[in-house]
């Protein structure tokens, strides 16, 4: 089986003797691989940067494909495309029993914890995978970063009409934006980079941006008459970034770390409590996400043509993927196709 090995930090490598997966037990599925998503999280294991990775790693956790054999108990019919849902959660931890399988004591995403789609099979429980009946399966394969945005929305709690910050326009902060929009909300978008912030208003039609500068406080106080934003979401993954968001949210907003570092943060405690702010985490998504993120999709409400700004199959992804993961100018979201 042809796939895409990254060796170890900086080595990847297109082989074409992967091991083939076993037959589907009861509950599994062989899937035939379509399209892989690269996220950040792929360029940070290729550089080396992932904190809790053992190579080698067959990357690729957004991804969708079409079934090529179903174990006993399993409805889905060969050839159904599908939506993959990549946390495996063991079903039986708190957050599993509370319904929160996203942030599983035990959670393996595949691509991370064990290997991934970059590959032209991969087996996977049923239960994580989700019908993609009314989408193409490009688009399927980009359902799971926008969940991530989808999911932190919805952990917000905001109402139509709240007035939010996305902090950060890369791909995570692009897909809260719109699903923040999606839900209702007066949204703006704030980056260190003047080309992201032009992609999310010509191409996104976001009105309001915002850049970094000695005038930023001065520029949101005059947004928001002087209040902050009802809701901040931080999706950066830069501490400082984080630490600051603070400062922008109003008397009783929130403020949603999206992304996660592994430095501490700090803020101060009087003027959190004196906000009577909520601070939420947000980790990963859950089905109903993923089914919000589709129905989006299919309505016409995500411009998916615009997010996929880059394309590339298994051959000359071990090329492409080392030279975009510094090579960010236009970039949004790339995919291969398998």
């Amino acid at each position: 089986m042809k796939g895409i090995v990254c060796v170890a930090p900086g080595d990847l490598r297109l082989v074409d003797d992967l091991p083939e997966p076993a037959a589907p037990g009861p509950g599994w599925v062989l899937l035939k691989v379509s399209h892989v998503g690269i996220c950040g999280t792929d360029y940070h294991i290729y550089e080396g940067k992932h904190p809790f990775l053992e190579y080698p790693r067959v990357m690729g956790h957004e991804f969708s494909g079409t079934v090529l054999q179903a174990g006993e108990g399993v409805a889905l019919a060969v050839g159904a495309p599908v939506i993959v849902n990549p946390y495996l959660s063991c079903g039986t931890c708190i957050a599993c029993r509370n319904g929160k399988p996203n942030c599983c004591a035990k959670i393996q995403v595949l691509g991370v914890h064990r290997d991934g789609a970059m590959a032209e099979r991969i087996l996977v429980p049923a239960g994580n995978l989700y019908a993609a009946t009314d989408l193409s399966l490009r688009d399927a394969a980009t359902i799971e970063f926008l969940a991530i945005g989808a999911h932190a929305v919805r952990r917000s709690m905001a109402p139509s009409g709240a007035r939010a910050l996305v902090i950060g326009a890369g791909p995570i902060g692009i897909g809260t934006a719109l699903f923040s929009r999606i839900a209702g909300h007066e949204v703006s978008l704030l980056d260190a980079s003047a080309e992201r912030l032009a992609f999310a208003s010509d191409k996104l039609g976001f009105a309001s941006t915002l850049g970094t500068g000695p005038k930023l406080a001065a520029e949101i106080a005059a947004l928001t008459e002087g209040e902050g934003f009802d809701v901040v979401f931080d999706a950066t993954g830069n501490a400082q970034s984080m630490q600051s968001a603070f400062a922008h949210v109003a008397q009783g907003g929130a403020l949603v770390l999206v992304s996660v570092v592994r430095d501490d943060i700090t803020f101060s405690d009087p003027a959190f409590h004196r906000r009577e702010m909520m601070l939420i985490g947000s980790r990963n998504a859950t089905k109903q996400d993923f089914d919000h993120v589709a129905a989006s999709i299919a309505k016409g409400v995500v411009p998916i043509d615009a997010l996929v700004t880059h394309v590339t199959d298994l051959s000359k992804a071990v090329e492409d993927l080392p030279r975009w993961a510094t090579a960010k100018s236009g970039l949004i979201k790339a995919v291969i196709a398998v």
